[in-house]
This record gives C-alpha cells, structure tokens and sequence, in this order.
C-alpha cells in the first residue's frame, strides 16, 4: 500500500513540475530536487542523483518533442555551439559532483539553497535580458570560444550539484553570447545538457549514494513517467498561459524551495 502511494506521489509531483516547466521551456528539476528532499525525505546526494537521472530521461523526450519545430538539421547547423559549450560545461559536472560527493550534507544543502535563489533571480530577469536580443556579444571568435568554455564550466557545476539539466542558464547564455533565437536557443541547451548529464552520472557512480537508484527505483520510475507526460502536457498549453505571470509564479516557487530545505537544516547548522 505505501509502495503504491509513493508511485502516485511520484508520478503526479514529477508531472505537475514538469508542466510548470513545460510552459517555460524548462524541464521542472529544481523544483523537484526540494520535493525529493523535503517531501520524500531523500538524503540530499540521493535525492540530487535521482533527479540528475530523472532530467536525464526528461531531456532526451524533449529533445524529440521539439524536432518537428526545431528540426535536427538545424541543430546540426550549430554543432560550433554546442561543442563550445561542451568544452567547459563536461568539465565543470565532473569536477562539481566530485565536490558534492565529499562534502557535508549541511553544506550541500547551504549550496542548493544558494543556487536555487540564483536560479530565481536569473529567472526573474532573463526576460529583460533576452528582449530583442539578435547579435553575438562578441566578434572576435577566439574570445566568443573562450567566454563559451568559461560559461559552460560554471552551467555544468551548478547543473551537476542540483541534479538538473541547466536550461535557465544555457538558454539566456546561448542568446547572449551567440545571438541566436530564443527557441533554437531552448534545443540547443538541451543538446548540451544531455552529454553533460551523463557525465555527471558517470562520476556519481564513484558513491555510495548511487544505490538510490535501486533502493528508489518505483519512485524514480513514477518521476520519469509523470515528468514525460507533464512535460508534453505543458508543451501543449504553451501559450495559453501568459508567460509573464507564470515566470513569476515560478520565481516564488523557486524562492519557497529554497526556503522548504532551509527548514530542514539542523538548527545547530
């Protein structure tokens, strides 16, 4: 009974958190990372590797969903990006969940919550910054590669310590930086997080907390299934929903996940 209550938790947390991030080109894991922590009562490494896997998954069905508008020749066309950001961002996931590996869980948590107020403010913003946004920051290509590197490094810590697959941070860099259009923009961060993912994986098999995947495999599998359909669901609503409200209701769930694990800190802490 309780099996099958945490598969119908999981299923309809995963996709009402999908759609959310569905409507916004997002795939919803930073709002389920605090839901694994805080309302599973995961310990923070396993609740990050599940939904590091979980966005895994969610991201290679995105991928297809947005094909037949943004077809794989395009992205094909823009190799440059995505091997530019590679360059950093596969770097910065190995090297960012060896250091959540060794670290405290008090600590990790301090660093989620952190990250998760960025990720609220950067959201809060991208609009503004993105508005008519059509040129490259830079002409020079030695240094649009290298300002490709450094950012890719810093997109892939922070999306290997949340477990997520960074689009808030790709998208508005992708814009910026290459002055490319907002929804190419929205395939090309997920052609990158979907190498950059694995390699965040592979490295999170070097612990213990691994075993989540086994020890949570009907919740974790309820997570892929209800995040696939939310995420179809909420790409299908596009544009019913005006965007503006709805990235600020994102921001404040943003800022009350952050708070949900500040409440799960030892007091001493």
């Amino acid at each position: 009974m309780q099996r099958n209550a945490t598969v119908i938790k999981g299923f309809l947390s995963g996709g009402l958190v999908a759609t959310l991030g569905g409507l916004v080109g997002l795939g919803g894991a930073e709002f389920r990372l605090p839901i694994l922590r805080s309302y599973f009562r995961l310990p923070t490494l396993k609740a990050v590797i599940l939904n590091k896997v979980t966005s895994l998954v969610v991201v290679f069905f995105a991928l297809g969903f947005r094909s037949a508008e943004i077809p794989w020749t395009q992205l094909h066309e823009h190799m440059g990006i995505i091997f530019n950001l590679l360059g950093g961002s596969l770097v910065g996931s190995w090297v960012a969940a060896g250091f959540a590996m060794r670290i405290r869980e008090t600590t990790l948590d301090k660093i989620i919550i952190t990250l998760l107020l960025l990720l609220a403010l950067i959201l809060a913003l991208e609009h503004v910054l993105l508005h008519g946004r059509a040129e490259a920051l830079f002409d020079q290509p030695l240094l649009q590669l290298a300002a490709g590197i450094f950012a890719g490094f810093w997109i892939g810590a922070v999306a290997s310590v949340l477990g997520v697959a960074g689009g808030e941070l790709l998208i508005p860099t992708i814009v910026l930086l290459y002055g490319v259009d907002i929804k190419l923009a929205g395939s090309l961060s997920l052609a990158v997080s979907l190498p950059t993912m694995l390699v965040g994986i592979a490295r999170y098999t070097q612990t213990q907390a691994f075993v989540v995947l086994k020890e949570e495999r009907s919740l974790g599998l309820s997570l892929v299934i209800g995040s696939i359909v939310g995420t179809a669901i909420g790409a299908s609503l596009l544009g019913m929903v005006d965007s503006f409200y709805l990235v600020w209701f994102l921001v404040v769930l943003l800022l009350f996940s952050a708070y949900k694990i500040y409440t799960h800190l030892p007091k001493s802490s």
